[in-house]
C-alpha cells in the first residue's frame, strides 16, 4: 500500500512540474467541458481538454503568448498572457455560441443548406488537393469500457480482465496511448513512426492505436468505416442525404460558419447523420459532429459510433487542417455491453514540405526502439491530452497488478486452482504452468463424433501440448488425434509438432504423420456434420473417403515482403475403403446408400484405385502484390491491400510410386482479389488454372477436384471457391483445367433504395461461376441471392437461387447459407 501511495504521489508531482500551462475549462454553469481545442495563435501547437475539462499545454519558453480556446457550440476565447515562470495556472470559462438563422429566409422546398452543400461539393476536390503532403505530430488514446461483464462466455471463464473490473464487473478493459510522427503524401500514402507506446497493465505490450486506423478524410467521396460510408460532401451526396440549415455564427477570424444538419434519406444506407460546419465562401469543413449506427457500418456488435472532428486555419498555407478527432462508440453483443472512445490530436504541421514517393515504402507503421519503455515523467511531459482521474487510477492499479500477476507465487496459485480436475472436465482438461509458459491437456469436442458409411459412428479425442517462448514470438505445439470407427472397428491416430521460429518472417516447420481417413478431394468440400445429417436422415452419403498412412514435413516462410513460400515432402500409403454400415434414422425403401467409390456410385466392393505407396513434393508460392506492413520490435504484421490481387503459384510432383502409372507432375496458378467498388458494394473474384503432365492413369485422389455442393446447404460463407449446383466428382480431371468465380455483394446499394424492402436491410448478391476442362463442355453457374437475413443484430442467413448450364440449361437450385457455423 505504501508503494502504491508513493507511486501516485510521484505521478502527481511529475505532472505538476512538467505541465507548463494548466487549467480547467468550464461552461457558464461551471460544468467541465471535454475535448476543447487549445492552440497557441498562428501555430498548430496545442492540446485538448480531457473528459474532466482539464488541460495541459506544454511550452518551453517564458514569454508572451496568445492562446485560443475553441469548442463547438461555444464562443472562441483568445487569451493573451505574459508568462514569467512555470507552472502557470489559467482557467477558462466558455460562453455558449449564439447560433441563429438571423435574416436568412427559409424556403420549405429549397433550404439554403442545399446551396451551401452544392458549393462545398463543387469545391471538394480543390480543397482536397490543397494538401499535397504534410508532416505532423500525432497522439492517440484508446479507451474501452465494459458494463456488467458476465462470469463466463460460452462456458469459458472471463476472469477480471486484467484487474479492470469493479464489484459490479464494470470498468476499463483497454487503455492505451501512442505518440508518433506521421507523414502524408496525396492521395493516400500515410506513414507513421511511433516514438512511445503505452498499454495499461502490460508494460511489455505495444499499442495497436495507429494514425492509419483513424484516418477519416471527408473530402474523399467515401470513408472506410468497415463499410464504405458516403461523405456528406461526396459528389453523389444528394442521393443519400437531406440538408437543413440549423444556424450560422462567426468564428474568431470573422468567418461565417454554416451549421448544416445532415439526415439520411434512407435509414439503413451507409451514411452519417448529425452536423457538418461549412466555412462560407471558402466552402471548407470547419468541424463535424456525425453519428453512424452499427447497421449502417455493417458492424453488428456496435450500437452507434459518434465522430467529431475540429479544424484550424493556417493563413500561410490557406488550409483548414484537422487538429483533433474523437470517436465515441457503444457496443453490445451476447449480453455484453460497453462503450469507448478513441481520441486523436494532430499538431506541429509542416505542409507541402517536398515529400515524394521515395519517402514512402511498404512499411506503414514502425516503432522506435524501447518505445514501450518510456516512464511516467516522459508521458506527463509530452502527453497532449491529460489523463482523467479514472484513467490515472487504471494505470496505477493495473501496473501494480501486473507486477503481482507476473510473480511466480501468484502464477503458481492461479495454476493450482485451475489445474484441479473436476467432473465437468471429462470432455476437456488443460494443465498449465504459467511461469514456464506451457500447457497440455485433452479435449473431446462435439464435432469429434461423426457418422459416415465407412466407419459408422466415429468418436475422437485430441491431446495437445504448447510451449511459448518470448511472449509466443516463438512456440512449439505438439498435438495428437485418436479416432475410433465403431462399424469398421478400427482405431486410427495422427500426431505432429509445429515450431514457429520467429514473428518477422513467420517461419514454421511442421512434422506430422499417422493413419487417418481423408476425402478424395483434399479441399474437404463436405463437412462431416452435413454428411452425417444427409446420411442418417436422407440416405445420401456424399462424402467419399480412403485410408491414408503418411509422414509429412512442411516448411513455410516469408522470404521477402509479400512473397511467402510453402514446401512439403510427404510419404503416403493409400488404401481403398468400403461401406460397412447401412444405418439410417429415416429409411426410404426406394433409396439406398451409394458405394464409397467416387467413380461409380453402384460399384459396391470395387476399389477405385490400387493400394500403393508414393512420395509427393509440393512447392507453392503466394505473392501479395502491394502488401504493406507494420514493423513491431521482433514482429511484422502484414496489412492487406485491396488495390492489388494475390497470386498463388504451385508445382506438385508425385514420384517413387509402387504403381508406376501413379507418378505425375502438376503446375497450377491462382489469382484472387476482393475490393470495394466505392459505395456500390464489394466485388470478389477467384481464378484458377492448372495442367497435369504424365498423368494419364494416376490415382483418382490426385486428380484436380472441384468443390461442388449437392446438399444445397453452406456453412462456409465463401462462395467464390465452390460450384453450388455441381456434383462433387463429376468434373474431376487429370488434364488441364480453368475455373473462375466472381461475386458482387451490393451491400445495400440497390435494395436500400427500394421502399419498404430497404427496412429489411438485406443485401443483394450476384454471382457467376465457370469451369472448363478438355473432356467436357464448359459448365456455368449464375446466382442471385439475399444476404444479411435475420433480425436485429442476428444476421445469420443467406439464400441464393442459382441456375447451371452445360450445353444448354442443366438444372436450378436453392442454397441456404448459415454464417455462424
Amino acid at each position: 500500500m505504501q508503494k502504491k501511495l508513493l507511486f501516485i504521489f510521484l505521478i502527481a508531482f511529475s505532472t505538476m512540474v512538467s505541465a507548463q500551462i494548466t487549467g480547467n475549462i468550464t461552461d457558464q454553469n461551471n460544468n467541465p467541458l471535454p475535448f476543447v481545442n487549445i492552440l497557441i495563435e498562428n501555430t498548430y501547437k496545442g492540446t485538448t481538454s480531457n473528459d474532466d475539462g482539464y488541460y495541459e499545454l506544454n511550452i518551453s519558453k517564458t514569454k508572451d503568448y496568445t492562446i485560443i480556446y475553441s469548442y463547438l457550440g461555444y464562443k472562441t476565447v483568445k487569451k493573451s498572457v505574459s508568462i514569467s515562470k512555470f507552472p502557470y495556472q489559467l482557467d477558462i470559462s466558455l460562453e455558449e455560441e449564439s447560433v441563429s438563422l438571423g435574416e436568412v429566409v427559409i424556403d420549405a422546398e429549397n433550404d439554403p443548406a442545399n446551396a451551401i452543400m452544392r458549393q462545398a461539393i463543387a469545391q471538394r476536390q480543390a480543397n482536397l488537393e490543397k494538401i499535397e503532403s504534410f508532416k505532423a505530430d500525432f497522439y492517440s488514446r484508446g479507451l474501452i469500457k465494459i458494463k456488467n461483464a458476465p462470469e463466463k462466455i460460452m462456458g469459458q471463464e472471463v476472469g477480471d480482465l486484467g484487474g479492470g473490473l469493479d464489484s459490479t464487473r464494470s470498468g476499463i478493459i483497454y487503455l492505451s496511448e501512442t505518440i508518433s510522427k506521421i507523414q502524408f503524401l496525396s492521395p493516400d500514402k500515410l506513414k507513421e513512426k511511433i516514438n512511445a507506446s503505452k498499454i495499461s497493465g502490460n508494460s511489455n505490450g505495444f499499442s495497436f492505436n495507429t494514425a492509419l486506423e483513424v484516418d477519416f478524410n471527408f473530402y474523399n467521396n467515401t470513408i472506410n468505416f468497415g463499410n464504405e460510408i458516403i461523405s456528406p460532401i461526396a459528389n453523389n451526396a444528394f442521393g443519400y442525404y437531406k440538408y437543413k440549415l440549423d444556424g450560422v455564427f462567426y468564428d474568431d477570424r470573422g468567418n461565417l460558419i454554416n451549421k448544416v444538419k445532415v439526415t439520411p434519406k434512407r435509414k439503413n444506407d451507409p451514411v452519417f447523420s448529425g452536423y457538418i460546419y461549412i466555412v462560407e465562401d471558402q466552402w471548407d469543413i470547419y468541424a463535424l459532429e456525425l453519428d453512424i449506427t452499427g447497421v449502417q457500418a455493417k458492424n453488428p456488435a456496435v450500437d452507434i459510433i459518434s465522430l467529431q472532428q475540429s479544424f484550424s486555419y493556417s493563413e500561410s498555407n490557406d488550409i483548414w487542417a484537422k487538429i483533433s478527432q474523437s470517436i465515441d462508440f457503444k457496443y453490445g453483443l451476447f449480453g455484453i455491453k460497453g462503450d469507448g472512445r478513441f481520441t486523436a490530436v494532430y499538431s506541429n504541421y509542416e505542409f507541402n514540405s517536398g515529400l515524394t514517393r521515395k519517402d514512402f515504402n511498404k512499411e506503414i507503421v514502425s516503432f522506435e526502439n524501447e518505445a514501450n519503455k518510456k516512464d511516467s515523467l516522459f508521458w506527463n511531459k509530452i502527453r497532449p491530452v491529460p489523463l482523467t482521474l479514472e484513467e490515472r487510477n487504471d494505470y496505477v492499479t493495473k501496473d501494480s497488478i501486473q507486477i503481482v500477476h507476473e510473480s511466480k507465487p501468484y502464477l503458481d496459485s492461479v495454476d493450482h486452482a485451475k489445474n484441479k480436475f473436476k467432473i465437468g472436465n471429462i470432455l476437456g482438461y488443460t494443465y498449465q504452468n504459467s511461469h514456464k509458459n506451457y500447457r497440455l491437456g485433452f479435449d473431446i469436442p462435439p464435432t469429434a463424433t461423426q457418422f459416415n458409411t465407412v466407419q459408422g459412428f466415429a468418436v475422437g479425442a485430441n491431446v495437445f501440448y504448447t510451449k511459448g517462448y518470448d511472449d509466443y514470438k516463438r512456440y512449439l505445439t505438439v498435438n495428437g488425434n485418436l479416432q475410433y470407427g465403431i462399424s469398421d472397428d478400427r482405431l486410427r491416430a495422427t500426431g505432429g509438432a509445429t515450431y514457429k521460429f520467429n514473428s518477422v518472417s513467420n517461419s514454421y516447420l511442421t512434422l506430422y504423420g499417422g493413419v487417418t481417413t481423408v476425402q478424395f478431394n483434399p479441399s474437404d468440400p463436405i463437412s462431416p456434420l452435413i454428411n452425417g445429417i444427409s446420411s442418417l436422415f436422407f440416405e445420401d452419403n456424399y462424402m467419399k473417403i480412403y485410408d491414408k498412412s503418411f509422414v509429412t514435413a512442411n516448411y513455410s516462410e516469408e522470404l521477402f515482403n509479400g512473397f511467402r513460400l510453402f514446401t512439403s515432402l510427404t510419404y503416403e500409403r493409400r488404401k481403398a475403403l468400403f461401406n460397412t454400415t447401412d444405418q439410417t434414422y429415416i429409411n426410404d425403401d426406394n433409396d439406398a446408400y451409394t458405394s464409397n467409390n467416387p467413380l461409380n456410385e453402384l460399384a459396391y466392393g470395387v476399389a477405385p484405385f490400387q493400394t500403393h505407396n508414393m512420395l509427393k513434393g509440393v512447392i507453392n508460392a503466394r505473392i501479395n502484390f502491394g502488401q504493406e506492413y507494420m514493423s513491431y520490435p521482433d514482429a511484422k504484421y502484414n496489412v492487406g491491400n485491396d488495390d492489388y490481387p494475390t497470386l498463388h503459384l504451385g508445382y506438385e510432383k508425385a514420384f517413387g510410386a509402387t504403381v508406376d502409372d501413379y507418378n505425375f507432375d502438376q503446375i497450377k496458378i491462382r489469382l484472387t482479389q476482393s475490393f470495394n467498388v466505392k459505395d456500390k458494394g464489394r466485388f470478389n473474384y477467384n481464378l484458377k488454372a492448372g495442367k497435369f503432365f504424365n498423368a494419364d492413369d494416376i490415382a483418382f485422389m490426385d486428380y484436380q477436384h472441384f468443390n461442388g455442393n449437392q446438399t444445397h446447404v453452406s456453412f462456409d460463407g465463401n462462395y467464390t471457391n465452390v460450384f453450388n449446383n455441381l456434383d462433387y466428382y463429376s468434373a474431376s480431371t487429370n488434364d488441364s483445367y480453368f475455373e473462375a468465380h466472381a461475386e458482387h455483394d451490393f451491400n445495400g446499394f440497390l435494395l436500400g433504395k427500394v421502399p419498404l424492402l430497404n427496412k429489411l436491410n438485406f443485401n443483394l448478391v450476384l454471382g457467376a461461376h465457370l469451369l472448363a476442362t478438355p473432356d467436357v463442355k464448359p459448365y456455368q453457374e449464375y446466382s442471385i441471392g439475399l444476404d444479411n437475413i435475420g433480425f436485429g443484430k442476428w444476421r445469420f442467413l443467406r439464400v441464393d437461387y442459382l441456375r447451371s448450364y452445360q450445353s444448354g440449361f442443366k438444372s436450378d437450385a436453392i442454397v441456404f447459407g448459415l454464417k455462424f457455423f
